[in-house]
Order: C-alpha cells, then sequence, then structure tokens
C-alpha cells in the first residue's frame, strides 16, 4: 500500500518503514529466527514438477474495464468513468488466463471510503477531508463485510455481482484473491452489512483509555481529531464539496494508521486511516502469549490448537471472523497490507485458521523488512512475501543500467533458504510502471527483467494488469503524480484500454510493439509448466566476456529438475548487443547437448567443452532447453 500525496510527500514512504515502525514502539524485534524446516517440508516430489508454478494478476479492479477517456484531473465518475465486475467477462477471463494466471488478485474489493455519493442505497456518505483522492484508497476499508458500490452495475445488488464473478473466474480455471488490511480500517468506519452479532470496530471500546487490551482503536484521550492542514494539498484538488470544509468529527481522536499519536496528524501521515489494537501496548510490550520456543518448526495443527486454549484481544477474533466470511463466500486466499506493522503471533492464529478451513487458501504478506522474513514465514505461517528489499530494487537498479547483474543474483542468495516463499513481480500499484520515465522509460526493458524475475525460481510470479503491454502510468489522476497508475482516483489507463478494445479484449487497437510485447509475456509465462521452472534447484552459470559492460549487464543461470535443464541468459543493456560465454555446471559435463531456445527462437546451438557462446541483442533473453 502506498498513498501519494501530490506535490507534497509520500503518504506511505515503503523504504522508510521500518523506522517509522520502530519510532511509533509499536513493534519489538523477533526473539530469535527458525530459518529451516525439515528437509522432508522442503523437498518437493516429483508429482509438484507436474503442475505450473502459481502466477498472479494482479488488477485494479475499478480500472480495469472502464472505457472512459476524458482523464479528467479530479475527475468524477460521470466524468472520467469506472470499470464494474461484470465487464470480467469470460472473455477477459480467458485473456487473463493466457498469461499463465493461476490466481487473480482482486485490488480494491472491499467497500473502502470514497467521495462519491452513494446514499440513495444506503450507504452513508465519506467526508473528502478523510479521503485520499476522489475514488478512494483501497486501503481505507470502510466496511470489511461489503464491496465497494462502484463496482456494481446495481449497487444495491453489489455483494452478489462479486459472488458472480468469483464464480466466473472459477469456471475458467483460476482462483480468487483479495485484500485484508488489519493494521488499519477507514476513519469513518460504519458497517452496513455485517451479519448479525457482528460488533463493529470500537463500537464497544472504553474510550477514557489511550489502550486497552480488548480495544479495537488507540484514542488521544481529551483531544478531539482535527483534519491535517498544507499549503500544498486541497481535498479534491479544491473543487467544491459540501463536506470539503476542514473539518471531521472524531471524539476523542484515534492514532492514526502509521502509529502517530497526534490528535491533528502530518498531512504525510495515514490521517486517513486509524490504526488497529492487537494488544500491543504504548510502549511496545505485549498483552497477549507468546509463541513458545520451537514453534517455528510445528505444523499448522499445532499452531491452531495452541491459540485455542488462550483468551486473545477482541481485534484478533474480528480479522479471523472477516476472513473466514469471504472464505465462505468462495473466496481462495488473501494479500495482507503491511503485514509487518501486525504482530507475528496474530498471523500465526489466523493463517492456522484459514488453512483449517481451506488448506489450499493462498497467502501473501507485504513486508518489507528482511529481518523478519522467516519469522513471517515460518511463525506466522505465511505462504509468500514480496521479494521487495533487495532482490526487486537491485533488478531494478539493473534495468535502468545502474546496478549490475552480479548484484541481483547476490541478492537473490540472501534468501535462497526461503526463496520459494518469496514472491517476484516487476510492477504493482505501489510501483512505477516499467515504462515510466522516471523507471525505464521502455516497456521492453520489462523483458529480460520478467525472464530472470520468472525463472530464478521456484517463487510465484506477479503481473500487474497493463504491464504486458507497456502502460506507462503517465495520467494525471488527481491525488499523487503520475509514473504509478492512480489507485485513489477514475482514471482510465490507455494502453490497457487499447488492449480492451471496447470490451473486446481482443488487442485489435495496440500498436505493433505492444503487440510483440504482450506476445512475448504469453510465451514467457507458458514456460511455466517446464518441470526444470516448477521445481528445479539453482545452478550457477559463469559469464565470461570481453568487456566489463557485458559483464554488469548479462546474467546467466541454470534450473534443472531431473533430466530437464534449463540455461538461461538475458542481456540487460538497453542500446547494445553483447557476446558471452557461458560455462555451465561442472557436472552436467558430457560431450555434447543439443541447445534448444523454448523463448525467443534464437537458433539451436551445440553446447561443446560444457560452454554456450551467444551474442544477444539489446534487452534480449535465451532460454535453452539442454536435450541429448
Amino acid at each position: 500500500m502506498i498513498n501519494n500525496k501530490s506535490n507534497v510527500a509520500l503518504g506511505r514512504c515503503k523504504r522508510s518503514i521500518i523506522g517509522l515502525i520502530c519510532a511509533t514502539a509499536l513493534m519489538s524485534c523477533s526473539e530469535h529466527k527458525e530459518q529451516h524446516e525439515s528437509k522432508t517440508q522442503n523437498d518437493i516430489s516429483s508429482s509438484d514438477a507436474k503442475i505450473s508454478k502459481p502466477v498472479v494478476y494482479q488488477v485494479f479492479t475499478r480500472l480495469f474495464g472502464n472505457k472512459e477517456t476524458a482523464n479528467e484531473p479530479w475527475g468524477t465518475v460521470e466524468q472520467n468513468g469506472v470499470g464494474k465486475f461484470a465487464d470480467f467477462t469470460p472473455k477477459a477471463l480467458q485473456e487473463i488466463k493466457a498469461l499463465g494466471t493461476t490466481h487473480i488478485w482482486y485490488t480494491g474489493v472491499l467497500h473502502h471510503a470514497l467521495v462519491t455519493d452513494h446514499s440513495k442505497f444506503g450507504i452513508a456518505a465519506d467526508d473528502p477531508d478523510v479521503v485520499k483522492g476522489r475514488a478512494g484508497s483501497p486501503y481505507a476499508v470502510k466496511d470489511y463485510y461489503n464491496v465497494n458500490p462502484d463496482l456494481a452495475v446495481d449497487p444495491s445488488q453489489r455483494l452478489a455481482e462479486f459472488d458472480a464473478l468469483i464464480a466466473r473466474t472459477h469456471q475458467a480455471g483460476m482462483k480468487v484473491v483479495i485484500d485484508i488490511v488489519p493494521n488499519h480500517v477507514a476513519r469513518n468506519y460504519q458497517s452496513a452489512s455485517a451479519p448479525e452479532g457482528v460488533v463493529d470496530f470500537g463500537v464497544n471500546d472504553d474510550k477514557t483509555k489511550a489502550y486497552a487490551r480488548d480495544n479495537n482503536f488507540y484514542y488521544v484521550v481529551g483531544e478531539d481529531f482535527q483534519v491535517p492542514i498544507s499549503d500544498n494539498y486541497e481535498p479534491l484538488g479544491g473543487q467544491p464539496h459540501p463536506q470539503s470544509d476542514g473539518q471531521f468529527l472524531e471524539s476523542p481522536a484515534k492514532w492514526t494508521g502509521n502509529g502517530s499519536r497526534a490528535a491533528q496528524p502530518d498531512i504525510n501521515d495515514w490521517y486517513e486511516t486509524v490504526k488497529v489494537n492487537y494488544g500491543v501496548k504504548p510502549d511496545g510490550s505485549y498483552d497477549f502469549p507468546r509463541l513458545p520456543a520451537g514453534f517455528a518448526k510445528k505444523p499448522l495443527a499445532e499452531h491452531y490448537a495452541f491459540w485455542q486454549q488462550h483468551d486473545l484481544p477482541d481485534s484478533w477474533y474480528k480479522f479471523r471472523d472477516i476472513t473466514h466470511y469471504w472464505l465462505k463466500r468462495g473466496v481462495d486466499g488473501f494479500r495482507y497490507d503491511m503485514a509487518e506493522m501486525v504482530p507475528v503471533e496474530f498471523w500465526s492464529f489466523l493463517n492456522s485458521s484459514i488453512k483449517m478451513k481451506n488448506p489450499d487458501a493462498f497467502l501473501l504478506a507485504e513486508v518489507y523488512n528482511p529481518a523478519l522474513y522467516r519469522d513471517y514465514i515460518y511463525k506466522g505461517k505465511m505462504d509468500y512475501l514480496y521479494d521487495k528489499v533487495g532482490f526487486y530494487d537491485s533488478l531494478k537498479a539493473l534495468m535502468q543500467q545502474t546496478g549490475s547483474a552480479k548484484e541481483v543474483l547476490e541478492q537473490h542468495l540472501q534468501v535462497q533458504d526461503i526463496a520459494k516463499h518469496m514472491l517476484h513481480f516487476l510492477e504493482n500499484h505501489d510501483e512505477q510502471r516499467i515504462a515510466s520515465p522516471e523507471f525505464a522509460g521502455d516497456a521492453r526493458m520489462g523483458k529480460p527483467a520478467m525472464v530472470v524475475s520468472h525463472l530464478i525460481s521456484k517463487s510465484p510470479t506477479m503481473l500487474y494488469f497493463g504491464q504486458a503491454v507497456g502502460e506507462d502510468g503517465s495520467e494525471n489522476a488527481g491525488f499523487g503524480k503520475p509514473s504509478r497508475t492512480s489507485i485513489f482516483d477514475y482514471i482510465g489507463v490507455p494502453a490497457h484500454q487499447a488492449w480492451m478494445n471496447n470490451g473486446k479484449f481482443d488487442g485489435a487497437q495496440l500498436s505493433e510493439q505492444q503487440r510483440e510485447l504482450r506476445a512475448y509475456y504469453v510465451k514467457l509465462m507458458s514456460l511455466s509448466t517446464l518441470p526444470a521452472v516448477v521445481a528445479g534447484e539453482l545452478h550457477p552459470v559463469k559469464v565470461s566476456a570481453q568487456n566489463t559492460i557485458a559483464q554488469q549487464r548479462v546474467m546467466a543461470f541454470a534450473r534443472a529438475f531431473s533430466n530437464q535443464k534449463l540455461v538461461v541468459v538475458s542481456n540487460f543493456d538497453a542500446t547494445d548487443s553483447h557476446t558471452v560465454t557461458l560455462r555451465l555446471p561442472a557436472d552436467w559435463q558430457k560431450t555434447a547437448y543439443l541447445a534448444k531456445d523454448m523463448l525467443e527462437q534464437h537458433a539451436s546451438v551445440r553446447v561443446q567443452d560444457n560452454q554456450i557462446i551467444i551474442t544477444l541483442a539489446p534487452r534480449a533473453s535465451a532460454v535453452y532447453l539442454l536435450e541429448d
């Protein structure tokens, strides 16, 4: 999650988040690392090699089906349009699946605070003073038991329309993932749809205390909330609105989502949200049982049984019930926003309860502190974490011609023991578009990077909608700045709209370069089913060249499973071809192989003396399948 501020500052700066967490004293360091599961747990059987590894297609649901192209900054839904659940037609889903997709992450599904008036459907209006953008941040959830009314053809039937989308996605052979935002909720949280017996967050809180174990929120006792002020920002870009008056009634004030304890948070704080209390005292100590020593190695069932023995903070049960509600509706998994800001014990409790309901549930967490990775995997029972810090960051530098292939490989090797748990991506809603000038300025630079990202390990791969057709994120939507496709406002997404072709989803409006790029992605992602990609171990490949630039810009590695061997080599140079010699692993030595390129259809080559000599054009790659 990231909240951009138009020309002020990043509201949620991921690169400084670890320091922010420490500053607010709401998390303490993990006691110790339990780095390894048993060998039998980590080994992948031969049967696993018969399936494709997970490929997640992240789609910003509000934007996917939008056909309007006006793109007025701060435009209303009438001006700029909005996509619907119904836009995910069987044809659209078929084309998403063509990218190798196994799971669709429908981002922005839950009912979050937004400025558009849906009061005629019994939905309380939201105040622009505590909403970022006009369409609102998907990470300021207002009602956990319903979906965004913008996304329904008939908002009164929005849950039924989402149920139908779940069914269509399953019929297309893919699974459904939605966001859960455990660290914070919208400042105006009020569920109009909660099942009978469910009590809203904060209703039973003792507001005379800054902290109580079973309070859902933290309070600034004796002070009212004040809307943050800034010389450089006005809600809705200064456009008039009856509720845009610099006032929002909240008494007493609650702590803000990023941990700010001020009654008037800073304009760069996550002021549109309030922090959820999990039994972490203001001094950072814990008001709940800790996991016993050695529990990192315990199976899910023992984690589940452990928590049944204890009385826990109220917020724990609220989020358990929320996730179980969506599992019952057919959702197959969750992406957890800013998971590291919530104690790892809670994740043990929640994830073990989810896996008791659905052992195959897909659980993906946003964690940016490498020191916490293994705890959140082994103690917290996460399936997957973002591999951003280290791998993505070094890969981005290489794409920008400032990094090196050696650094990318070194960063990957630092997490090799947990590599299968580290989800890889080049774009998502928080990151800059590859084609944006602020990133690489050319979508084709994603080609060698995607080859490396997708094929270097057993980890899942994630694609962001529009990535495969070179979307550049250049639209000025209102809140925030271009380079990332806006998640706060109503906007059209031009390259994606060209592929969508007014709902035909046939790419007829794409340029030749865009068509070639999508075809490349389809071909690359089809390699997901190769046993060496699904289950192969990583092997070193030495790259030799006559110039140092080639050594920096060309990356190679090998993967092998059973008798299948792959050699992958990518040239990250944006302008120059390079000739390199690849020295294969010593234990692969034999008289000769025939090396067949599975990707760009380079001519097959002979492997002599355990070497391949290849010349690669700028941004080109080869994926050689070695055959006797």
